[in-house]
């Protein structure tokens, strides 16, 4: 799992230095310093997508580059975009784990979070309302930190083993609260992916990482409009 990244702003030291008639050096040091000045810049305008989830945004499996996040990173650079992607995902999370770990997750200004959790509920046949409650819980906990975050909520789908009532209530929490939020939805994430042998590991549940391609862009059709509206701003 890629370990979590925070972001740290260097000040730019400036030297006073005596030229002693060395005019091209000091030209030099004058085009070194615009040159830090600049980055530092960028750095500060530099805005943070945080991936909150379990094992399918860890990349569980796989090369760290391999996970969707890294996938993702890989676009926005492509594109020229000055975002930073954050990948804190953690296998095993539940949606109940997840709100005990926000707030330490949320130790730096997040501007896009994208919230990828519930499948560990689902396979565990925790109750669906508990499940939606602690969801709302998370919500509401980066509402209240980083209120200017836009959030995104990934679907999740879950095999029938547990009965058609179970298995159709889960799928609608997160169409449901993210009408009530009014937050942006990723329908299924793991669209295309789930089900397919040779997109998955041999487990069948985590992508192999032709898959986490697949799950990449199921994430940057929602995503990407988000981003371009934050460049506008």
């Amino acid at each position: 799992m890629k370990t979590f990244l925070n972001i740290f702003i260097f000040p730019v030291i400036f030297f006073l230095m005596v030229s002693c008639g060395n005019e091209p050096k000091k030209q030099e040091q004058e085009k070194t310093a615009a040159e830090e000045v600049q980055s530092d810049v960028q750095q500060e305008d530099t805005q943070v997508i945080l991936f909150f989830g379990n094992s399918l945004t860890a990349g569980m499996g796989l090369d760290t580059e391999e996970s969707f996040p890294a996938v993702i990173q890989k676009k926005i650079d492509s594109l020229g975009l000055n975002y930073e992607v954050v990948n804190a995902g953690l296998s095993g999370e539940t949606t109940a784990s997840g709100k005990n770990r926000v707030d330490w997750v949320l130790n730096q200004e997040v501007d896009v979070f994208v919230l990828e959790l519930g499948a560990n509920d689902g396979l565990r046949g925790i109750p669906l309302e508990e499940t939606k409650k602690n969801l709302q819980n998370i919500i509401d906990i980066v509402r209240k930190k980083d209120p200017g975050a836009r959030i995104i909520l990934a679907g999740m789908q879950i095999p029938p083993n547990l009965g058609p009532e179970y298995t159709s209530g889960f799928r609608e929490i997160f169409p449901q609260l993210a009408a009530e939020n009014e937050v942006e939805l990723i329908p299924f994430l793991l669209e295309g992916v789930a089900g397919d042998p040779e997109l998955n590991q041999p487990d069948g549940i985590h992508p192999t990482a032709e898959g986490q391609e697949i799950v990449a862009q199921n994430v940057w059709e929602v995503l990407l409009p988000v981003l371009k509206e934050g460049t506008q701003k």
